[in-house]
């Protein structure tokens, strides 16, 4: 299949579509006994990282970027420059991924005067030049002018040149301090951990104020609305008063029932790692915010997707032994 139809298909069915079809597993895994329909009032609510497929960002290569960028944009339009840096430029990178390591930065400071000097004279060169060529170089321009012009700071900086909507996100891994994309919400049965939900948080919201709108696309898409909703301590000074909500290590209000239905809780953390290994969530190749938004609901898709067919090749070895041998029940 080409690619650009998948793309294509996406576009028509939009956000709306494709959380139809998230809604489609659902119910195919309560006809098919993976789930049981009285699963779906106990969900359990968290939030991860969704990445975008950018190279880690550092302020050394994205100037190299942006400079590439005008000069071969400048190339393309006949538009003359006063040197394009072609060489300087690449030395330049290269040493200062090996001073980086020794904190030696000032092959950055060159790289940021270098793609200055390619903006200012660009910026000069279009005033002769005519209105379609101008209107070519608007957005590359501003987005260099936004590049230079951030500081170490600043919010809603610039990480990558292509993807606009990317965000640094800090979870508190020891592993990965930094995490560059957008955060999304993962909603689960808190028994047969089948999702239930799944959608992006642009602009890195804190977690207790989108638990409500997690909740109201749980009922969206099961047309039950959850009685119990458990989650972590992230979720403190959520606005949720409909639906009981317990985090974790709570105390007050906890009877035994709840206090067992708490233990698994922590489930939703490997099925959000399945969702990353097994699907496509651990690097989101989509475009745009409502890439963000399709790609994590997709991946939810993926997921129900492989728990009906784990209960079916189960139910298949021990019902009827005759389809055995049958490859679709050893997919994976």
């Amino acid at each position: 299949m080409n690619p650009s139809s998948l793309t294509r298909w996406r576009q028509r069915l939009g956000g709306k579509g494709i959380e139809a079809l998230l809604s489609t597993t659902i119910d195919a895994a309560i006809e098919s006994k993976a789930v049981k329909r009285g699963d779906l009032k106990r969900v359990t609510v968290d939030t991860t990282v969704q990445e975008k497929a950018i190279a880690f960002p550092t302020d050394s290569r994205l100037y190299n970027r942006a400079r590439e960028r005008l000069v071969r944009l400048a190339k393309a339009h006949g538009v003359p420059l006063s040197q394009s840096y072609v060489r300087v430029g690449p030395r330049l990178l290269f040493k200062n991924n090996r001073y980086g390591h020794a904190r030696q930065l000032r092959t950055t400071s060159k790289l940021n005067a270098v793609l200055g000097r390619v903006y200012r004279d660009v910026e000069r060169r279009l005033g002769e030049q005519r209105e379609s060529v101008q209107g070519a170089f608007a957005e590359p321009m501003a987005l260099t002018k936004r590049l230079l012009d951030q500081q170490r700071q600043d919010k809603n900086k610039l990480y990558a040149l292509h993807a606009l909507e990317v965000e640094c996100i800090a979870k508190g891994k020891a592993h990965k301090r930094y995490e560059f994309g957008v955060k999304v919400s993962i909603a689960t049965t808190n028994r047969s951990n089948l999702v239930v939900g799944a959608q992006s948080l642009p602009g890195n919201p804190y977690d207790g104020h989108r638990l409500s709108s997690a909740l109201a696309q749980v009922e969206q898409l099961t047309g039950l609305r959850p009685e119990r909703c458990y989650v972590d301590p992230g979720y403190r000074g959520h606005d949720v008063t409909d639906v009981e909500v317990f985090t974790a290590r709570q105390k007050c209000g906890v009877t035994r029932s709840i206090g067992r239905e708490l233990k698994p809780r922590n489930a939703i953390e490997p099925i959000i790692g399945h969702m990353k290994n097994d699907g496509l969530m651990h690097r989101n190749q989509l475009k745009g915010t409502d890439g963000d938004a399709i790609n994590a609901i997709l991946c939810g898709v993926g997921q129900n997707l492989r728990l009906i067919l784990r209960h079916l090749r189960v139910f298949c070895l021990n019902i009827q032994p005759a389809f055995v041998h049958h490859p679709l029940l050893y997919s994976p």
